[in-house]
């Protein structure tokens, strides 16, 4: 049944949640896992205004220190007996993610997600537009993580 699944990570924790699942799926169909991380320039960039050069560091820091995550849990998974490739691509997330699944004819697509608030009603998700536009299934894990709620004492504290 999925004999291909692409996972993207980003390398947060949040998105690395699904990678239990994608091992349990990968193990009951043998199937090929590929992990993909999507980097582009907004986020090399940050915030601030930036010469081309730096851009251009910020963006090779950034491929440097994901191919090194990417090889890390590709390794970590191998060691379980998984087949798994990763690969990472400058482009937008979204369309990155969309456009690979279908080139490389993907059987799933399964990602973690959470709820961002009101900000992603207007702005959306990447996981909202990679489920909009995907041609193969994908497969959502909502991850909700708790926050503990502070202590009273702590709300009087340095007051």
């Amino acid at each position: 049944m999925f004999k291909k699944v692409l996972v993207p990570l980003d390398g947060s924790e949040l998105a690395a949640k699904i990678l239990p699942q994608v091992e349990d799926l990968a193990k009951t169909y043998q199937a090929q896992v590929t992990l993909i991380t999507v980097g582009h320039l907004a986020s090399a960039a940050g915030a601030v205004e930036a010469t081309p050069e730096i851009i251009r560091e910020a963006a090779a820091h950034e491929k440097k220190i994901s191919a090194r995550y990417l090889e890390k849990t590709a390794g970590a998974l191998k060691e379980k007996g998984l087949k798994v490739d990763w690969i990472y691509v400058e482009a937008m997330p979204d369309h990155a993610i969309v456009t690979y699944a279908a080139k490389q004819r993907m059987d799933l697509i399964a990602m973690a997600t959470h709820g961002r608030g009101e900000v992603a009603w207007v702005l959306g998700s990447v996981a909202q537009k990679v489920v909009s536009h995907a041609t193969v299934p994908v497969l959502l894990l909502r991850v909700m993580e708790f926050k503990e709620p502070p202590l009273k004492a702590e709300w009087f504290m340095g007051a």
